[in-house]
């Protein structure tokens, strides 16, 4: 791969993402610019798939940008609630939805049942495209599997982490150090798999 920087307009307004994303792609040289900084606008998520909605979110900040966009959708799929909050896994509480708002609604939807019940398996889709009309766009998947707690537990992380227990870690992903968690997680597996793809790509 060349010396030179490229810059990626990186399709989400979360800074917690943001430095999540750019330490795992730390050994390309990407700089991810948060759309918000861009002046892009959130685009309206209306696939019915993890798949359909990062390809509408990168298409749309690679057209307002001129850049090459990546986009993640990843959400919570938990099996007691047919698969909710799922797609809108960050605005299950409402549009304005805090974290803390999200995770308090997935308590009461899952109240009575027992933590053996309780599995629940984080997903994340991640799409790189050159362009906004890029015919081949890079797509990549990871997910991680574990459980629902009845209340959270750590302070590290965002989203649902301080309810999310993983049974290998016999901790939530919240109380993960984030380097570890970024070994780890949904989106270092799907990650994982764009930065082989972008190093052929970029090459």
């Amino acid at each position: 791969m060349s010396g030179n920087i490229h810059q990626v307009v990186l399709a989400s307004g979360n800074h917690g993402k943001l430095n999540e994303m750019q330490h795992l792609l730390g050994g390309l040289n990407i700089k991810l610019l948060l759309q918000k900084q861009m002046g892009v606008e959130s685009v309206e998520e209306t696939g019915l798939t993890f798949i359909e909605n990062a390809i509408l979110k990168a298409r749309h900040a690679a057209q307002v940008t001129g850049l090459p966009a990546l986009a993640d959708d990843s959400g919570l799929e938990v099996d007691a609630l047919n698969g909710a909050p799922g797609i809108y896994s960050a605005r299950y509480a409402g549009e304005e939805a805090s974290d803390s708002d999200n995770n308090e609604k997935l308590l009461k939807a899952l109240n009575g049942i027992k933590t053996g019940d309780r599995t629940a398996r984080y997903h994340c889709v991640l799409v790189y495209v050159r362009h906004a009309e890029d015919p081949t766009p890079i797509i990549a998947m990871g997910q991680w599997e574990g459980f629902i707690l009845e209340e959270p537990r750590g302070s590290h992380g965002f989203g649902y982490d301080p309810l999310f227990f993983v049974p290998e870690e016999h901790m939530t992903a919240a109380e993960l150090e984030s380097d570890h968690k970024n070994k780890i997680s949904h989106r270092a597996v799907a990650m994982q798999q764009l930065i082989q793809q972008l190093q052929q790509k970029l090459a």
